[in-house]
């Protein structure tokens, strides 16, 4: 589990790199919904059960989804500290980008005035 405040660069580029593929988005989506066994993860999509698990295992190691024991079933669980941290990292990266904007809008305002 990673937290906000604890995020790391080498966290945030193993996160994005999990999730710059669809299917472990998917994935993502659907245990945003509640946990699921691989089986279950796997029936939606036309890939092997074997490839849902290597996408569950990149998933795992990024730290966005966790395994539990339950008897035999070992359903998977989203971590929500985890993806709180990468959502995190881009509303910092949204504001300042929105401080930014506001500050080329003060300056086109004063330069509009300036011509008028």
């Amino acid at each position: 589990m990673m937290a906000v405040s604890e995020c790391t660069e080498e966290q945030l580029n193993a996160a994005f790199a999990a999730l710059a593929d669809p299917v472990r988005r998917a994935l993502i989506a659907r245990l945003s919904r509640s946990p699921a066994t691989v089986n279950e993860l796997a029936e939606p999509f036309p890939i092997t059960k074997q490839a849902v698990s290597k996408h569950i295992q990149v998933l795992e190691q990024a730290g966005l989804i966790t395994r539990t024991r339950n008897g035999q079933r070992r359903p998977c669980h989203l971590d929500p500290v985890a993806l709180e941290a990468v959502t995190g990292w881009i509303d910092k990266q949204r504001l300042i980008a929105e401080q930014q904007f506001r500050r080329l809008d003060a300056v086109l305002e004063i330069l509009k005035e300036k011509e008028s």
